[in-house]
């Protein structure tokens, strides 16, 4: 199994074997479940529709098999921070402008596999420079 450049030396990161992969994502299908890391949020900013009034965050993530757009609604903006590994259960996924998004929409399950640990983190970065491959990594695809 591959890991994202730079990635496969941090310790204790072991990707999941999700039922689907980024790579396997089409537009407007279902997405049964998907574990990817959180790259990048956006600030947040409030909708009013026929169908949903409040929160919402766009966001991007990443697994072994490439980049996908998400979005993030209601509790789910304060629940998710960038470096965590999340799962999304029966989401959906749409295309905007060219590019794949994802979203647990109304019926779907979003949780969070494992926390990024800030405190490790420095840690780690002071200690072994690894951290610095995160951020590297993070900002490289920030604006894909």
């Amino acid at each position: 199994m591959r890991t994202p450049q730079g990635m496969n030396n941090l310790p204790g990161l072991h990707w999941p074997t999700p039922a689907n992969r980024i790579e396997n994502l089409r537009p407007n299908t279902p997405v049964r479940r998907l574990e990817l890391v959180v790259l990048r949020m956006y600030p947040q900013r409030m909708i009013a529709s026929s169908s949903y009034t409040g929160p919402v965050a766009a966001a991007c993530g990443r697994d072994e098999t490439g980049l996908v757009g998400l979005v993030f609604w209601a509790d789910q903006v304060k629940q998710v921070n960038v470096g965590d590994v999340i799962r999304i259960e029966s989401g959906w996924c749409r295309s905007r402008d060219g590019a794949l998004v994802v979203s647990t929409g109304k019926h779907g399950k979003l949780s969070i596999v494992s926390r990024f640990d800030r405190r490790d983190a420095a840690c780690t970065s002071r200690n072994h420079k690894e951290g610095e491959a995160v951020g590297d990594l993070a900002r490289s695809h920030s604006h894909e």
